[in-house]
């Protein structure tokens, strides 16, 4: 019966698996803002009660991607299931910030999911379809966005002492969903033998960090946002945690159900192209998100004249929502650049580059919180995001755009160099 499962089958349930440990994986940042008025938490405390599920989630992707290769994405993604419905329980029992931590550590296991599930389905697709196949596994982060539509009228229904349990309930009707609909990993142990330090010599790859660095910036950036931005509406706008959090998903459901968008994009124009012009866009919305709500008095020949600069509730969720698009589209085009690159060793790179991806997710609620703190400007969230997307801008340029022809096929490629004036008129056509 299992030989008879489709490749499409096998896909939606891994996306279903996937989309449901997500929503347990963002559960902090919206029955945190209740903790933070119960616990009495600062920015600081509140930005790492957010991210300390992201932490375990980020360092057990690593060693789940490697288990993948060895013993198949069906078994491991199961086990993930059963196994973190536990602490996921536990979170309705805990009453200091400590034991939050702590259990969030536990829970936050759910997060590598995505390093079992993304190697998993590709290898039920042929090459030129991968990038779809991804991207669309890919699209159960938008189990962000249900969270902010479902956790909020939990909690004021229930309770939020109840919502950890019906999720943990959750995780085990999945895992039987997913058995039931999966079928064998056809890429298990053929690449996996021999000590896990040989796998590690990948490491040695500079393609390997270049991507680690795309990756922390657009699944990075996700991810904090999606912790983030709820809690940012409620004291920028003043309104409820119910509205904050349904107008959040504004960010959160672009940001996950356009990755199979991303994914046939980079099938089709390559993943250079979209994850370059993606960054720009996205440094574009940072630039203008960043700008605080701002009085000033200017002397004209006239007289005083005052001023104020504020992003209205529209403008602002307009901004998140194509931030969200772009961010979507460079998480697919970054795994696109692995499974062409190493389709053989998709289990180990997937973990580490999601690994990255995941530590960006943990530390920058953590910075968010304090940089808000010191400074006590809410925007100073996007400044930072703002200055990391720049930086990354000029690391692309410096290592990707400048030996990339405009077909996308890489200058050291080609089989002669090049007359002097062509190069001059290539370049020149790449910046304009």
């Amino acid at each position: 019966m299992a030989s008879q499962k489709s490749p499409m089958l096998v896909l939606c349930v891994t996306t279903l698996a996937f989309m449901v440990c997500f929503v347990v994986w963002m559960m902090f940042g919206v029955i945190g803002i209740e903790l933070r008025t119960e616990l009495g938490l600062n920015s600081t405390e509140f930005g790492l009660l957010t991210a300390m599920p992201v932490l375990t989630g980020a360092l057990l992707r690593l060693p789940l991607g490697i288990w993948t290769d060895r013993f198949g994405g069906r078994l491991v993604m199961t086990l993930l299931l059963v196994l973190c419905a536990v602490p996921v329980y536990l979170v309705s029992y805990a009453t200091v910030l400590w034991e939050f931590l702590a259990i969030g550590l536990c829970l936050g296991a759910v997060g590598a999911s995505f390093a079992v599930g993304t190697p998993y389905v590709a290898r039920f697709f042929p090459p030129e379809r991968r990038g779809f196949a991804m991207g669309f596994f890919g699209a159960g982060t938008v189990g962000a966005a249900v969270n902010l539509f479902i956790t909020p009228s939990l909690q004021a229904t229930y309770g939020w002492r109840t919502v950890p349990k019906i999720y943990a309930v959750a995780l085990l009707v999945t895992a039987i969903v997913f058995w039931l609909g999966s079928m064998a990993d056809p890429g298990a142990r053929k690449n996996a033998t021999g000590p896990w330090t040989k796998q590690f010599l990948v490491l040695k790859d500079p393609k390997v960090w270049k991507y680690c660095q795309y990756y922390s910036i657009c699944f990075g950036g996700f991810t904090a946002l999606s912790l983030w931005i709820p809690q940012y509406l409620k004291g920028e706008f003043g309104i409820s945690v119910v509205a904050a959090a349904a107008l959040a998903a504004g960010f959160s459901l672009p940001g996950s159900i356009l990755r199979a968008v991303g994914g046939s994009l980079a099938d089709r124009f390559g993943a250079h192209k979209v994850t370059w012009w993606g960054l720009w866009v996205a440094w574009i919305c940072l630039f203008l998100l960043s700008y605080p709500d701002t009085s000033f008095i200017v002397n004209t020949i006239n007289g005083p004249r005052s001023f104020h600069i504020h992003l209205g509730v529209p403008v602002f969720i307009a901004l998140l929502f194509i931030l969200g698009v772009v961010f979507a589209f460079g998480m697919a085009s970054t795994f696109k650049y692995v499974a062409d690159d190493f389709p053989e060793q998709m289990g180990v790179v997937t973990g580490i580059v999601g690994l990255a991806g995941g530590l960006g997710g943990f530390l920058l609620p953590i910075l968010f919180g304090i940089i808000l703190d010191w400074f006590a400007v809410r925007s100073s969230c996007f400044m930072l995001l703002y200055g990391i997307v720049w930086v990354s801008l000029i690391l692309l340029y410096q290592s990707n755009v400048r030996h990339t022809q405009l077909d996308g096929r890489s200058g050291d490629a080609q089989p002669s160099r090049p007359p002097r004036a062509a190069l001059i008129a290539t370049r020149w056509e790449e910046h304009t």
